[in-house]
């Protein structure tokens, strides 16, 4: 067959009965080659019967290579091709018809590539003693020693408690400071009860790395555009899990139960706090630049701002190795937030001293289920349950202990796995591959912005320019770093004597390698994504857009797969990423100099156009908060269409699959809608994109395209009488 890598890059990286050609297009490989001599001859030797002759025989060839195989399988098992399932009124249920949670492509190739990285993982028991591989291969052994870890029981966690103070279900309390008790959950167990502190780049440019002060993150949705009843049900669940939580480290029944009803009102008197990105947008504050000192003042008429926190003893306990001053910079992305908050904790201090640490002890216990014994995993795993049941998710998979051991040990032991996966799943061919897609799509978006009717020049030629100077990596970094450098990275991990003990220790380990890591000229640190991960990062501060090599991989994408499938699927992935680089465009005051009454009217047509589809689920469905993912993915599939359609222009003889009886513009648009396969449930309150069968509809309906190739009549669900076009 002739595919993407066999075109551009002959002979690179691939198996040989990969970069065999298919019969298909071996014949235009002859045609190409006879049409010189076809034009020279002329008409008097008859050559365009010839020509026309050579055309029609030489059809789109069919992909029989083990990858193309395993694609067929996959596509056959998920597509529905009843007659009830027609096209052009459901194609999501032609494309998805027999998808369920199971089949979710983006949980499944998760899976597949922490299958791969557990082989790796059972592979290093003989490396050198003391290495980066042979202290990750004891701590996965130490993670799926279960037998050890039922053994110590919930011993190594009192441990923890007693160092942070006790707390009084448990009959053995000393009301420490409270700053003592946060600066430790802060830097010791990377907890955050009350705020959230991360390193990350400045909002605004050059973007140089910036403490970041946001909102907390909570362990149930407390009361977030949810039915009272149900709101109701989440705490009855959440105070059982509590209840069972101070019961397994040996509270007194009752005393349990009033120390976990306070920590739940503390916990829903803060989320009142909280302000939604979008308000405080509107209102001119999505974040506030502040020293340590305005947080926390020296002057007793500024209290107004959030003087309970020690910050600077915090911060630096936590961002160790930096050094910090009370001048020191921080971004607050809800300021109001924090105030509020700090009057919560005097007033806790004052009055309830013990429920506040019962509170932190509560959220910490439950930061640390997967590293406890079976008994505090599987409470949390029944409240998650329990929560996706209230609000028709699916439910959650398995329980598998490798899995987790595999995620844990690939948190902790990154540096050191990451060479070892790419070199299994990456090869250099599979790169080049890649990164000629990557421009195929990055070269359609500049033609795009040249037609855009809403966006002036001043604003058209930055972003081209942005888009052409942008850089792209695909799987891991070009550059490995030094040997030496990767061993240090493990220097601060020590293993044992419990299991507990190695994660925790892991957990400090991590958080001093990102601060050193802020403190590199070198900017490795800002790929923020591991290379077995299957997001996208674009690093705002560098211009850099990360693919990771877990991503790039079937059914996304494979160099030996019909360009159909690869435009269809990973181009799209590929296009999306490209603009939301561009989403604050859209943004109200977004893009000053722009004809706003144009993109006014093409933002309305983009959500009237959404509205108009029936609601997904039982549940009503407000498109308000996804307009940014719905806008980018109606975009993606007209790039990734107009890249594919140039590739057709230039090179012909498309590989297709068989027995699936579709043409390659119809591949293109399986291949992009089976990308959304998953089980169609009630959004969560916090997903900014649209249920899944919006982004296969929506899309597709914006698509003149879509209903050529699939012969859908005027007027049909996918084939409306107008269309969008933002991007």
């Amino acid at each position: 067959m002739e595919s993407l890598s066999s075109q551009e890059f002959p002979g690179a990286g691939r198996p040989p009965e990969e970069g065999q050609p298919a019969a298909g297009s071996r014949c235009w490989v002859v045609a190409r080659q006879l049409l010189a001599a076809v034009l020279l001859l002329g008409l008097s030797l008859g050559s365009p019967v010839l020509l026309v002759y050579l055309l029609r025989s030489c059809g789109p060839g069919a992909c029989d290579s083990p990858a193309c195989r395993a694609l067929l399988a996959r596509a056959l098992a998920s597509r529905n091709a009843s007659a009830s399932a027609a096209p052009c009124a459901d194609f999501f249920s032609f494309a998805c018809g027999e998808a369920r949670g199971s089949r979710d492509p983006f949980q499944a190739l998760a899976e597949e590539n922490k299958r791969r990285l557990r082989g790796i993982l059972e592979t290093l028991g003989s490396q050198q003693p003391g290495s980066g591989e042979e202290q990750a291969f004891r701590f996965y052994s130490s993670c799926m020693d279960t037998d050890a870890i039922e053994a110590a029981g919930a011993g190594p966690l009192r441990q923890v408690i007693e160092e942070l103070g006790g707390w009084r279900i448990s009959g053995n309390w000393t009301s420490l400071d409270f700053n003592r008790t946060l600066r430790l959950l802060m830097s010791q167990y990377d907890h955050f009860p009350f705020f959230k502190a991360y390193l990350g780049p400045h909002p605004t440019p050059p973007h140089e790395p910036v403490i970041q002060i946001d909102q907390p993150e909570f362990d149930v949705p407390f009361k977030q555009e949810q039915e009272q009843k149900i709101y109701a049900q989440n705490m009855r669940e959440y105070l059982a899990y509590l209840n069972r939580l101070g019961t397994l480290l040996g509270g007194d029944p009752d005393e349990v139960q009033e120390h976990a009803s306070m920590s739940i009102s503390i916990a829903s008197q803060l989320v009142q706090f909280l302000r939604p990105l979008a308000q405080r947008r509107a209102q001119g504050k999505p974040f506030q630049v502040v020293t340590i000192d305005q947080l926390q003042p020296l002057c007793p008429s500024s209290k107004e701002l959030a003087p309970a926190i020690d910050w600077l003893s915090c911060l630096q306990a936590t961002f160790t190795p930096m050094s910090l001053s009370s001048s020191q910079l921080v971004v607050v992305h809800d300021l109001d937030f924090l105030k509020h908050m700090s009057r919560l904790v005097e007033d806790q201090l004052q009055n309830h001293r013990d429920f506040l640490q019962s509170h932190m002890i509560f959220s910490l216990v439950g930061t640390l289920s997967p590293a406890l014994d079976s008994q505090f995993q599987k409470a949390r795993r029944e409240l998650s349950g329990k929560l996706r049941e209230l609000t028709e998710q699916p439910p959650l998979p398995a329980h598998q202990q490798w899995l987790k051991c595999v995620e844990e040990t690939g948190t902790f032991f990154e540096p050191t796995l990451e060479p070892l996966f790419v070199r299994e799943v990456f090869s250099p061919g599979t790169r080049s591959a890649a990164m000629e897609l990557f421009t195929a799509i990055k070269d359609a978006l500049v033609a795009r912005l040249r037609r855009l009717p809403w966006m002036d020049e001043e604003t058209r030629k930055k972003a081209q320019d942005r888009v052409t100077q942008l850089q792209v990596k695909m799987g891991p970094p070009e550059q490995a770093p030094e040997p030496a450098l990767v061993g240090q990275e493990y220097n601060d991990i020590h293993l044992g004597p419990s299991f507990l003990q190695s994660f925790l220790s892991g957990v400090r380990a991590r958080r001093a390698r990102i601060a050193r890591g802020f403190l590199q000229p070198f900017p490795r640190h800002r790929w923020q994504v591991s290379p077995w991960g299957l997001s996208a990062h674009y690093s705002v501060s560098d211009h850099v857009l990360v693919f990771p090599a877990g991503l790039l991989q079937p059914p996304f994408f494979h160099p030996g797969y019909p360009r159909a499938v690869n435009f269809g699927a990973a181009g799209s992935i590929m296009a999306r990423e490209l603009l939301h680089i561009f989403s604050q465009l859209l943004l109200p005051g977004g893009c000053p100099a722009c004809d706003t009454h144009a993109l006014q009217e093409a933002l309305l047509c983009l959500e009237g156009h959404y509205a108009a589809f029936p609601p997904p689920g039982r549940a009503p469905f407000n498109g308000s908060h996804t307009f940014l993912e719905d806008a980018a993915d109606v975009g993606a599939l007209a790039i990734a269409l107009q890249a594919y359609n140039k590739r057709l222009l230039w090179r012909r003889g498309e590989a297709t699959l068989p027995n699936l009886d579709l043409s390659p513009q119809q591949l293109f648009f399986l291949s992009y809608a089976q990308v959304m396969c998953r089980e169609l449930s009630t959004q969560e309150s916090r997903d900014t994109h649209s249920p899944p069968i919006l982004r296969v509809h929506g899309p597709l309906s914006s698509t003149p395209a879509f209903a050529r190739h699939f012969h859908c009549p005027h007027g049909t669900l996918l084939n409306p009488s107008r269309h969008c076009q933002l991007w």
